[in-house]
């Protein structure tokens, strides 16, 4: 259909509609006139048929269905699901990463991106399709630099990335708000204003995105200065404060700073210094795994992946990348869910120790969304990652790439590359007062809006919207419910 489906069920691969499948006509434009030959132009719908597209997707799916929440299995076990995501990991890792998301209810909820996925798969969604995020919560926003140097704030995680329905990620987004809410120890009725916030910012930056041209949405990016600019506008002196508390500490947090930190000279040469199991040199790698390498040896094959990688980049970023010379590299535990996956971090080094560049080289694998909406339309698990990044970010890193390696164990893995930090910045959401959380949570739903723009149907998706406060009921109602299963999904795995 029109709305991302084929009429066999077979997702198309564009988000948008494909009007040259031999049977599109006949599966849903019998049922609305609006797509037949005679009133598109050129294969294009009008703005008018676009937006009827959104209407028409509303009266099958109403808005106040979106906020039901039905596991297909409600005596799903979270704990065999989750340990079904560590086939594969480094498994003495493993037990990190369940320490980690045992700390708390929002910990566990980052961690359980495949729970989550399945609960969204057995419920109804709207039809209307955009690149997903596909872990779009409140930390998987944040603070980095454009290429052009500017301090911009943008989704910044994509490992589980894949077209879907757009209100797939707005439901992650909101259920993680009304999580972290309660673990703030808000109200019930603070705890909801979150997720009603978010989505009226989404459905309203929605509406503002379908009034604009093709280019101005595709150049659209929140840049920090902006972000200053109107809470000064608005009189909101120490939300202003706020921010440029998070941008100067942003500022700092680039290569060099963990070049200082991570790094020290070892009989002349400059290491990473190990930390295990958190960090650990390649060498010491080789070593767990039994491979009989000489330093020489591991370096000369790590020159190889990082040649190869930097054989997909565009030439300039050849050009730049050529200039500096690979000092050293280490496996180093990240994040909450990803741990026990094969994260590498590389230490280059330019004109001299003050030239450092850190790479971080990650282990891609399929999307946990994969199962419920089709293989994804990548070769590879890491150019889906990157490809989804490029098209939801108003910026990206200009290192970013991808690479399939036979690592060092032999196994043939796929990983992607990007700059480890470059004035990386974020929230601290445990301590955010409930009105700033709630203006937090607006924020980042603004900007997800916009991601989705730069792929789905804008027209169409804000014509489903509508401007009444339908969605913004439904998600806090989604919201409300994914939190309560969230609670007893963490605290069936702490026993």
């Amino acid at each position: 259909s029109a709305l991302g489906w084929g009429p066999s069920g077979r997702r198309f691969k564009s988000c948008l509609p494909d009007f040259d499948q031999p049977d599109f006509v006949h599966h849903e434009c019998a049922a609305h006139p609006i797509l037949s030959d005679e009133t598109r132009t050129h294969g294009f719908l009008t703005v008018e048929q676009r937006r009827e597209v959104g209407r028409a997707a509303r009266k099958r799916i109403p808005r106040s269905a979106l906020g039901e929440f039905a596991p297909a299995d409600e005596l799903r076990d979270p704990v065999a699901i989750l340990q079904a995501d560590d086939i594969g990991r480094v498994e003495q890792l493993v037990p990190i990463r369940y320490g980690r998301m045992l700390t708390s209810p929002f910990a566990f909820y980052r961690g359980a991106a495949s729970l989550m996925a399945g609960d969204l798969a057995s419920g109804t969604h709207s039809g209307l399709f955009a690149q997903m995020c596909g872990d779009a919560h409140l930390s998987n926003f944040g603070l980095f630099a454009a290429p052009d140097r500017r301090l911009i704030f943008d989704c910044n995680d994509f490992d589980e990335t894949l077209p879907g329905p757009w209100e797939w990620d707005l439901k992650r987004l909101a259920a993680s708000l009304v999580i972290a809410a309660r673990s703030n120890g808000t109200t019930v009725a603070e705890a909801e204003s979150t997720a009603l916030a978010a989505s009226a910012a989404y459905r309203d930056r929605m509406r503002e995105l379908a009034q604009m041209t093709n280019m101005a949405v595709w150049h659209q990016r929140m840049e920090v200065d902006r972000i200053l600019e109107l809470l000064e506008r608005t009189e909101n002196q120490a939300g202003a404060a706020q921010v440029s508390k998070v941008a100067e500490k942003a500022y700092t947090r680039d290569s060099m700073r963990e070049f200082e930190k991570l790094t020290k000279v070892v009989d002349g040469h400059r290491r990473i210094v190990a930390d295990p199991p958190l960090i650990v040199p390649a060498e010491d790698v080789a070593k767990e795994l039994g491979i009989t390498m000489d330093s020489g040896q591991v370096a000369a094959f790590l020159r190889d992946v990082i040649e190869s990688y930097k054989s997909r980049l565009l030439v300039d970023r050849r050009r730049l990348l050529d200039q500096y010379e690979l000092v050293h590299i280490a496996r180093k535990v990240v994040g909450v869910g990803s741990v026990g996956t094969r994260v590498w971090i590389v230490l280059l080094v330019g004109r001299d120790d003050n030239d450092p560049l850190f790479l971080q080289i990650k282990e891609a694998g399929a999307s946990v969304y994969e199962q419920y909406l089709g293989a994804s339309e990548y070769e590879t698990p890491g150019a889906r990652v990157i490809a989804g990044q490029r098209l939801m970010q108003g910026a990206s890193d200009p290192l970013l790439g991808y690479e399939t390696v036979d690592t060092l164990d032999g196994t043939r893995r796929d990983f992607y590359v990007r700059q480890l930090k470059d004035w990386k910045g974020s929230v601290k959401i445990e301590k955010l007062t409930p009105t700033q959380l709630a203006g937090y949570g607006a924020l980042c739903a603004r900007v997800l809006a916009r991601a989705h723009a730069r792929s789905g149907d804008r027209i169409s998706i804000a014509g489903y919207l509508g401007k009444s406060d339908g969605l913004d009921v439904a998600g806090a109602r989604f919201a409300a419910a994914c939190a309560d299963q969230n609670e007893r999904d963490c605290a069936r795995m702490r026993e």
